[in-house]
């Protein structure tokens, strides 16, 4: 869908979890990821439009403007009831309710006993909350997710999203997009033979959101023990973010608590 020029040019960058403020009969529209997303108030109703851009590995920036101009039609509508009289609308980022299955592009061979970190750049939900009580009125993907099935047959495992990925070891490397958050992934080999690593499941619904003071996304670091073969691991989730992410602030708990001393649990599925 074209967006008129005198639009364009009054966009500015989005901000995560800050609320904006509309007029009955506003729109606020955004452009981030692979999606445009219109944002209506009227009277005694909330009205969200989307739909998905054509793909841009180049597009790094968030962009949105608040105006009178609506979608030009021939999207379909979720219409949802004012809750109140509140005229905010907040945009809050959130990890996906299921496990992420994450494949290297290319795959990375561990050597036997010893450890490497890799940097996951994580696809995010966009959680549309509205009103004084903040109330939530839906989420959508940013992206369109891959699903796939993880288990060891198709009685037992678990459906996943999935995802590939350029599995960074070096963090400066990892682009800055406001619709990724950053997972460093700690992969501990115990076994006496190297430990080829072609795809790995995510637990993304057991890891918050943290906002850094240049706007960067994260997420505490998984640790990974494999101990006696790709099929069972250990997996420990942190309680917060490496000191590399900088100063940060919470912007959104995980969907799931794990346990206080952060072991999820013998992590049979994790390796496929």
């Amino acid at each position: 869908m074209t967006i008129k020029p005198e639009l364009q040019q009054n966009m500015e960058d989005g901000q995560w979890a800050s609320p904006y403020a509309l007029s009955s009969g506003q729109t606020h529209y955004h452009e981030l990821s692979h999606t445009q997303v219109w944002v209506t108030l009227l009277e005694q109703e909330w009205q969200v439009r989307y739909q998905r851009m054509a793909e841009d590995d180049d597009q790094t920036r968030w962009l949105q403007t608040i105006s009178h101009e609506a979608s030009d039609g021939g999207l379909s509508e979720q219409r949802f009831v004012r809750p109140d009289s509140g005229n905010q609308v907040t945009y809050v980022p959130v990890m996906s309710r299921l496990a992420m299955v994450i494949r290297p592009y290319q795959p990375l061979t561990i050597a036997a006993n010893s450890e490497c970190t890799i940097y996951v750049g994580t696809l995010l939900w966009m959680r549309i909350q509205v009103g004084d009580k903040n109330t939530q009125l839906l989420e959508l993907p940013l992206a369109d997710p891959m699903m796939t099935w993880v288990g060891r047959n198709t009685m037992e495992g678990e459906l996943c999203y999935s995802a590939a990925t350029f599995a960074r070891l070096m963090l400066n490397s990892v682009p800055k997009r406001p619709w990724r958050a950053i997972t460093p992934v700690r992969i501990v080999n115990q076994q006496d033979q190297p430990l080829l690593l072609e795809r790995f499941s995510l637990p993304t619904p057991l890891l918050s959101l943290h906002r850094n003071e240049q706007g960067q996304l994260w997420t505490p670091q998984v640790t990974v023990h494999c101990e006696s073969g790709m099929n069972s691991a250990r997996l420990r989730v942190d309680s917060g973010v490496i000191a590399a992410a900088g100063k940060c602030a919470l912007v959104s708990a995980a969907r799931e608590q794990h346990s206080r001393g952060g072991l999820v649990r013998a992590y049979d599925r994790m390796f496929g």
